[in-house]
């Protein structure tokens, strides 16, 4: 974006049907190839995102699948010892990291500029950018998958396992390079976030008046600028230790192993936070629709969505209590993995109050926004038992973590985000979802959720350990690994019904509307699909409510949707104050534009220069990466022309 004339001030009129046909000139892609990689439309790179997701989400399931296969009976030889170990340490990478947060971002890039009354991102072109960074990252991690050089140490990737002298393979460079490259994805994602939500809101949407959902969003994408760099630091040493014999985490060096896992859980821990509480402001801002009134307890859950975070980087070293730590340090993040349960019931008391005290309607969005809650509580209490210290040494490196990890990572992320699909996808596509078949959708998902992953609780309370390929008959284990391995199959059955769905609909679903939920935020106030510019003129808002205003009557005041700033001389948009979201200044948006594609083929280059040692390829690449950013700096020949243009 680039700053205009600050002394211009914007023309007050309603849009007519001139200015809206100027606007979709104005702000369309053109078709074909050249529109699809030049496109920084925020409603198509979130479409992309969200499909780019589930491609990985399918990927990552089948992975499961096979597991489950070599575990349903004892002494499997499906897989041999080194096949299970590069599954599962995909499937866990794929999961956790191409599909958890890349999902909310999707939905995110689409929904944000809609819910705060924008026309789009404040930096597009560096949104396409991390989109097509995490394509490029995601393919790179997984040729070397391809080629039986997977990752193989588990997605935590624990040294001294992941160093070349017990690793001697391409797997851990692979892996690392591939999380330093994705890293530059979610930074660059999350910093547009914060400016996005902080100075391109529509007038008068105060920091009070935000949707929850932004609210999660926010907060997660702060903790990811500040994360992601821990990560990518260990994965960067761990590579500099494999590739040219530092000794960072060699201890027969002086190198310290439990430095990985510091580093690794001081990202991994906040990040949990990150692929939750997007999903957990969807449910606070999809559930009320259904109960047909506004959130109980906004300003609590608000706070709380902040505080979960804030407490989230304290609790690291819970995944460390069976290290050797010192008990000072067990007892404080032990105290404070126990106290971060405090602002999540915060949350899940929101949102059963609001369901007590509404008119639910029972929709299939509702069932699986609903069934979060239930599905959030099992999850909570399992993690909050592993955050004392001798329940802790008990169950670590059992099934039961990897009972709690699934139900908090598919229980608090895929079922919001399936309810997210059937309530956002009529302002998607302008089509609804089939309800009846919604319904077997999600009975199936459900039912075949709990079928799979509660009897886990109980196969790690029985004494079976994680990560092992296969296991001896007679252990006990053999008719709960059956039913699970059972569970697993009906739950992707289930999201299988969802995928048909979702085809389905898009070509003959009943015909949306813009408002077909009756909902109250900005988003439904525009024709399903969006058009281009997303709002013909910039609204003006008064409340939290903008489409409840008549039925809630909160005061006399009423938010102007139809009459507002009209910007049609170029792409401009309104930046706003930080807090309380008065007009600032007039921005000019940049066009579509080549220049993040052809960033991400320069740093992709670079990237597998390093990896295959061709440092002439890594050194083309990074000329390139340097000539792709001069190329995006470039300043436009016509903005002068622009600036001295407008109009009003």
């Amino acid at each position: 974006m680039t700053i205009l004339d600050i002394e211009r001030r914007p023309e007050v009129a309603a849009a007519s049907e001139a200015s809206r046909r100027r606007l979709d000139e104005i702000w369309k892609t053109p078709p074909g190839i050249a529109g699809f990689l030049s496109t920084v439309d925020h409603k198509q790179i979130g479409i992309r995102y969200i499909i780019t997701a589930f491609a990985f989400l399918i990927l990552g399931g089948i992975e499961a699948l096979i597991m489950r296969v070599q575990l349903g009976r004892p002494e499997q030889q499906l897989l041999t010892p080194e096949q299970y170990d590069q599954l599962f340490s995909t499937h866990g990478m794929t999961m956790i990291f191409l599909y958890a947060l890349p999902v909310l971002s999707g939905f995110s890039n689409y929904l944000w500029p809609l819910l705060l009354g924008a026309r789009d991102m404040a930096f597009p072109r560096l949104n396409a950018f991390s989109y097509w960074i995490y394509v490029a990252a995601g393919i790179f991690m997984y040729a070397g998958f391809a080629i039986g050089a997977g990752p193989n140490d588990g997605w935590f990737n624990y040294v001294p396992y992941a160093s070349r002298q017990f690793n001697p393979g391409m797997n851990m460079d692979f892996y690392a390079l591939g999380m330093i490259f994705l890293g530059i994805s979610t930074s660059a994602g999350a910093a547009n976030f914060i400016v996005t939500v902080f100075r391109t809101r529509a007038p008068g949407m105060s920091i009070n008046r935000l949707p929850i959902m932004i609210w999660g969003t926010l907060t997660a994408s702060a903790a990811n600028l500040l994360v992601v760099p821990a990560v990518s630091l260990a994965f960067f040493l761990l590579w500099m230790d494999r590739q040219f014999g530092t000794h960072f985490f060699d201890v027969s060096q002086g190198g310290q192993p439990l430095l990985w896992q510091h580093l690794f859980w001081i990202f991994g821990h906040p990040w949990v936070y990150a692929i939750v509480l997007p999903a957990m402001g969807m449910v606070s801002d999809g559930l009320p629709v259904f109960c047909r009134r506004p959130l109980v307890g906004y300003t609590p859950v608000a706070l709380s969505t902040v505080a979960t975070m804030v407490l989230g980087f304290g609790v690291w070293v819970h995944h460390m209590f069976a290290t050797g730590m010192p008990n000072l340090a067990l007892s404080f993040f032990s105290g404070a993995s126990i106290v971060i349960a405090v602002p999540s019931a915060v949350a899940v008391f929101a949102w059963l109050a609001t369901i007590w005290s509404g008119r639910p309607v029972v929709t299939t969005a509702f069932l699986f926004f609903a069934s979060m809650i239930v599905l959030f509580v099992i999850g909570g209490v399992s993690g909050f038992m592993t955050g004392s210290v001798p329940v802790d040494w008990q169950l670590t490196d059992t099934y039961f973590v990897v009972a709690h990890l699934h139900y908090v990572l598919i229980g608090i992320n895929l079922f919001p985000v399936a309810g997210a699909i059937y309530y956002w996808f009529p302002k998607f596509t302008g089509r609804m979802l089939d309800e009846e078949l919604g319904r077997w959708n999600f009975w199936t998902m459900f039912i075949g959720f709990n079928i799979a992953f509660l009897p886990m609780h109980l196969t790690g309370l029985w004494g079976m350990p994680r990560r092992v390929y296969t296991y001896p008959d007679g252990m006990g284990w053999d008719w709960l690994n059956l039913i699970t391995s059972v569970g697993s199959f009906l739950f992707a059955f289930g999201i299988l019904l969802l995928l048909i769905n979702v085809v389905k609909s898009r070509r003959d679903g009943r015909l949306a509307g813009p408002n077909p939920w009756d909902a109250s935020t900005l988003e439904w106030s525009v024709p399903s699909p969006p058009p281009p510019y997303n709002f013909a003129v910039i609204p003006h808002i008064v409340s939290r409510h903008p489409l409840w205003e008549q039925q809630l009557q909160e005061s006399d005041a009423r938010s102007s949707l139809d009459t507002g700033y009209l910007l049609d001389h170029g792409r401009e948009t309104i930046a706003t104050t930080s807090l309380d979201s008065d007009i600032d200044l007039i921005l000019k948006m940049p066009e579509d534009s080549y220049a993040p594609f052809l960033l991400t083929v320069a740093v992709s280059a670079l990237f597998v220069g390093l990896l295959l040692h061709w440092w002439w390829l890594a050194a083309v690449g990074g000329f390139a990466t340097v000539g792709a950013i001069m190329i995006w700096l470039w300043p436009e020949r016509d903005l002068g022309q622009t600036a001295d243009a407008g109009h009003g």
